[in-house]
């Protein structure tokens, strides 16, 4: 270093040395006291004391949960209160789309007459729930609901239902992260089963398939367990007309293995000219 930065620097702290004599000076004329206290209040009481290890990285929006003082109380109750609002006008957002999707719809009617729904078939209004293996979907409202025909296969409504289950990767792929993958786990996994009333409904349309739920009748059957005697048919056998059900009553659906999603019918009536009469759409 040239000897002109220390004599600059020099200069620098006499500077700052007087501006803290001044200080301290008016300090002890306004307090009346002298100048030893003022001088240990200016350094008690300095904006540089009033800062703690790490302040500017801390986030001002988190609140201790061990601590007693009443404002912070009332602010994390205020954010909660923020929350809940945010999360009601979210599932407000949605309920508005849907119900524009479907506004969309009414009484759309086919290019190909073919696809026109018949006159007097059955509407079923069907509530899928998330899968019940992660706990906090517990209690959350179904995610997807879904009108089906009556005359429809079950399989039709087991290849629309959707669920990220499904969407999972199997394999290494960290060497090539963008390359897209050949499979996913619905490609590789097709079994599945619904359950109404007592009838497994096995999904059985290609030759990898097998029935998910032989486990469960086995260990129904084994040691009398008091649960009756369950019965098999193929999924794509079947269409809703030909199940027993009852409305607002709990059933299963079982994919991936144990990926299993409560479904409720909601409501069952006959279709109108308002509906959407599009085969292909319903």
């Amino acid at each position: 270093r040239r000897s002109s930065d220390y004599s600059l620097q020099l200069e620098e702290e006499e500077e700052e040395d007087e501006e803290a004599g001044d200080e301290e000076a008016a300090l002890t004329q306004e307090l009346g006291c002298n100048l030893e206290i003022a001088s240990e209040l200016r350094l008690v009481c300095s904006l540089d004391t009033l800062k703690y290890e790490d302040e500017d990285n801390a986030d001002v929006e988190a609140i201790p949960e061990d601590t007693s003082l009443v404002t912070l109380s009332i602010r994390r109750k205020a954010q909660e209160r923020r929350v809940e609002i945010r999360n009601r006008n979210r599932i407000g957002r949605q309920e508005t789309m849907a119900y524009a999707l479907e506004s969309n719809a009414i009484g759309k009617k086919p290019q190909n007459p073919s696809d026109l729904v018949k006159e007097g078939e059955l509407i079923l209004t069907l509530n899928i729930v998330y899968p019940i293996i992660f706990e906090k979907h517990k209690e959350h409202k179904p995610y997807q609901t879904v009108l089906v025909l009556g005359s429809q296969k079950l399989t039709e409504l087991r290849d629309f239902i959707s669920c990220v289950s499904d969407l999972q990767v199997g394999g290494e792929f960290s060497n090539t992260p963008n390359l897209a993958p050949e499979h996913i786990s619905k490609d590789l996994f097709k079994s599945a089963f619904f359950y109404f009333n007592g009838i497994f409904y096995n999904d059985m349309r290609y030759p990898e398939c097998r029935e998910l739920s032989r486990t469960i009748i086995e260990w129904s059957e084994s040691h009398h367990r008091g649960y009756g005697k369950f019965q098999t048919a193929k999924m794509e056998n079947h269409t809703f007309n030909d199940l027993n059900i009852k409305v607002g009553f709990p059933y299963l659906y079982c994919h991936q293995g144990d990926c299993e999603h409560i479904m409720i019918i909601a409501d069952i009536r006959l279709i109108h000219q308002d509906d959407c009469l599009d085969r292909k759409s319903t």
